[in-house]
């Protein structure tokens, strides 16, 4: 079993303390994000445009963040929470992608996802098909994805992307791995079964996490796929970090029944830091008692 580590997401959204235009992502940047760096193995973005409840909060793009991350601390990976795909051409993506794991030295995680977010497509311009269409051009992305990436010169012709000789030196690498965000049973799962390297998801109980994760490991097998060879990770969203030891505590609990079901990566959205000392409380009390570090 891999080794459990945790990521961080980038508190991208909101304003800053004291100002309404400039995003909180500029103060958590220089006060929170070197502490954190020092006790996560990565830290992670989300794909939006605008916030669901206020579109007027400052929301810093997700590529343009990635890639800003990489070079501020070197020592971390970065990754997408998840790119919609709907939202980037996959054969830009492709050259995108080979590029920055070219300059990080290896540290992309690509989280790719359907998308699902339909207010934010039609408010900037992108049609919005029904989910099933959504997941079958996620699928075919993920393929050109994958032929840009190990071909000198690769062509594909799906019904909804193509490429033509497309090539992408220098190719990565090796590849980022694919993580796809998703769940759903009839779609998302054996596409995932397919073509991802990790799965992730999040939001859901243990019991809930564990029937899919069955289901999953049922399509792996008909694959012909080990399902111990792909990345279990889980999104825990909607906590606040730990106040007291107590707090820790009841981290720990939330946390353990996910790792008793085979998650071994968990990215972690608390939202803004209050201070450094939350994250250094995080990584005593709950990360290190649960690595074993």
């Amino acid at each position: 079993m891999s080794q459990l580590k945790f990521g961080l997401a980038a508190p991208i959204i909101g304003p800053a303390p004291g100002s309404q235009e400039n995003s909180i992502f500029i103060d958590q940047q220089a006060h929170i994000l070197p502490t954190a760096a020092e006790h996560f193995h990565s830290i992670w973005v989300f794909d939006h445009f605008f916030g669901v409840e206020n579109r007027q909060e400052p929301f810093l793009e997700c590529w343009t963040t990635l890639t800003w991350l990489a070079a501020r601390f070197p020592d971390l990976h970065i990754g997408s929470l998840v790119l919609g795909i709907g939202y980037r051409n996959p054969g830009l993506l492709a050259k995108m992608s080979a590029t920055l794991q070219l300059l990080s030295g290896g540290r992309l995680l690509l989280g790719v996802g359907a998308g699902w977010l339909q207010e934010e497509y039609l408010a900037y311009g992108y049609p919005f098909p029904p989910a099933s269409v959504r997941v079958k051009q996620l699928d075919e992305a993920i393929q050109i994805m994958r032929l840009m990436w190990s071909e000198p010169a690769p062509s594909f012709k799906g019904d909804y992307f193509q490429i033509t000789e497309a090539a992408c030196p220098p190719r990565p690498d090796p590849s980022p791995p694919i993580m796809i965000g998703g769940e759903g049973e009839q779609l998302m799962l054996p596409l995932i079964a397919r073509q991802a390297d990790w799965w992730n998801t999040g939001k859901i109980d243990p019991p809930t996490y564990g029937r899919k994760r069955d289901i999953l490991h049922r399509l792996l097998e008909a694959e012909g796929r080990d399902p111990v060879d792909m990345v279990h990770s889980f999104m825990m969203s909607g906590r606040r970090l730990p106040q007291s030891t107590a707090e820790s505590e009841q981290w720990i609990e939330a946390l353990q029944p996910f790792i008793d079901l085979g998650v071994t990566y968990f990215m972690l959205s608390c939202g803004p830091v209050a201070s450094a000392e939350q994250i250094v409380r995080l990584a005593e009390e709950v990360m290190q008692p649960l690595t074993g570090a």
